[in-house]
């Protein structure tokens, strides 16, 4: 199956995000290098010097352009073609470590990035075409269709059972209470994403849809689910290894998207089973490789992963999470050994 001009453009969009979000961590954690050097108080034990430094400036600069060219490339190609494309931010992110933070990228690593590479082209060539939209109401139409007014009903149910039920049961000792508020929320900001994504690309064409209350409705779900994604992935963040949180996240959470798409904009309908499956293929090959990446990164930066075997068997023995900036701190970073090693890292949707 050809990709149509639109998709191009998604995927290209879609890639220049990853690119950009991709080294934005590398030069924030640079700047904080800089601004912990200087300072001699680093971010995740309270100092906040690193907001005098221009290049954590940069990085965060780097950061908000990325997420602008994934917001635009939800409005030319279907989310089930974007949310997958955003592991490659993963590769960038460790290759750009392995040569300018001197951040050793193993073996496994580089098979996790080929992973991720080749699985990405199988879905790039099996995506589905995206289908015109006109204005916004067609989008509304799309979001009140009974099967995806049941999505949406047990998302929410979903969410307050696991809000008040799980979370304070449970929340701080199983990594799923909280990765399942995101996941299941932020299906619902990207499908919101896409519709505030595609109404603006109307009204810039001429067509415009800011006269129409459901772009105002889209815009404050889109608030709102994003505020409470943030919010609990912060504190699966806090609470647990990253190296634990981000693969289970980011398989749940695209997951999640792909059925919410599927459903409300029907991305499926006219392909054959052979180009769905491969595309489900795809997905688990990318997955794959961004699990292998997170536990080899894990993996090297056990202090006695260099001296001993020991920490093999279980590296997050050798790390734990707290509260700071929301960066990767590693073991290399003057921290003393009796010290704890605070390890976080920012994640969109």
């Amino acid at each position: 199956m050809g990709i149509s001009k639109e998709n191009l453009k998604g995927v290209i969009l879609a890639l220049l995000s990853s690119g950009f979000i991709g080294a934005s961590f590398i030069i924030k954690k640079k700047g904080l290098r800089r601004a912990a050097a200087t300072s001699g108080v680093r971010a995740g034990v309270g100092g906040y010097y690193y907001l005098l430094e221009p290049l954590w400036w940069l990085g965060m600069i780097t950061m908000i352009v990325g997420e602008v060219a994934n917001f635009i490339a939800y409005a030319f190609a279907p989310a089930v073609l974007v949310t997958p494309l955003g592991a490659l931010s993963i590769i960038v992110s460790a290759v750009l470590a392995h040569f300018i933070l001197k951040e050793k990228l193993h073996q496994l690593g580089i098979l996790g990035c080929v992973m991720c590479i080749a699985g990405s082209i199988v879905i790039v060539i099996h995506a589905p075409q995206e289908h015109p939209i006109t204005s916004v109401q067609e989008i509304w139409t799309m979001a009140t269709q009974p099967a995806f007014l049941l999505y949406i009903g047990s998302v929410i149910v979903l969410v307050f059972i696991l809000v008040f039920h799980f979370s304070p049961r449970c929340g701080h000792t199983n990594v799923l209470v909280f990765t399942g508020i995101c996941s299941l929320t932020g299906s619902l900001s990207v499908m919101s994403v896409k519709a505030l994504g595609t109404s603006l690309k109307l009204t810039f064409e001429g067509k415009n849809q800011l006269v129409y209350p459901e772009t105002w409705f889209f815009m404050m779900v889109v608030a709102t689910c994003v505020i409470t994604q943030m919010n609990y992935l912060n504190k699966a963040l806090d609470t647990f290894n990253t190296a634990v949180v981000s693969p289970i996240y980011y398989a749940l959470f695209t997951t999640l998207t792909i059925l919410a798409s599927v459903i409300m904009f029907k991305d499926w309908d006219g392909q054959s089973g052979g180009a769905i499956v491969s595309e489900i293929c795809g997905f688990i090959v990318v997955l794959s490789g961004t699990i292998l990446l997170h536990v080899t990164k894990d993996f090297e930066r056990s202090p006695s992963s260099r001296g001993s075997n020991s920490a093999l068997l279980s590296p997050s023995l050798s790390v734990r999470l707290c509260s700071g900036s929301g960066e990767y701190k590693f073991a290399e970073e003057a921290v003393s050994p009796s010290g704890p090693i605070c390890l976080r890292r920012q994640e969109l949707y």
